[in-house]
C-alpha cells in the first residue's frame, strides 16, 4: 500500500523538524562553549522564535502559538523527565 500524500507531507515536516532541532541543540553548545549562561541562551531563543512568529503570522496568530505551547508545557511535553512511549 502506498503512503498518502498527508502521511507523506507529516514524515517530510517530522524530518525538518528533527534537523532543525539537531541545529538549535548545536547552537546551543556553541553558546555554552563560548561561557553564555543557558538561561541567557534560552532568552534569545524565545525572543527571535517570537519574532519571527510575530513576522510570520502577526501578533494575533503568536498569541495563538503561545497558547498551544502553554497547553503543551501544562500536558508535561517539554519535562526532561517525560517518558516517551
Amino acid at each position: 500500500m502506498e503512503p498518502r500524500r498527508n502521511d507523506i507531507d507529516e514524515m517530510i515536516v517530522h524530518e525538518k523538524m528533527q534537523v532543525a532541532l539537531e541545529y538549535q541543540n548545536e547552537a546551543w553548545a556553541d553558546g555554552m562553549a563560548d561561557g553564555i549562561e543557558p538561561e541567557i541562551i534560552a532568552d534569545a531563543a524565545f525572543a527571535l522564535a517570537m519574532r519571527e512568529t510575530i513576522r510570520i503570522h502577526g501578533e494575533d496568530g503568536a498569541e495563538a502559538v503561545l497558547e498551544a505551547l502553554r497547553e503543551r508545557l501544562l500536558s508535561g511535553e517539554f519535562s526532561p523527565t517525560r517518558k516517551l512511549q
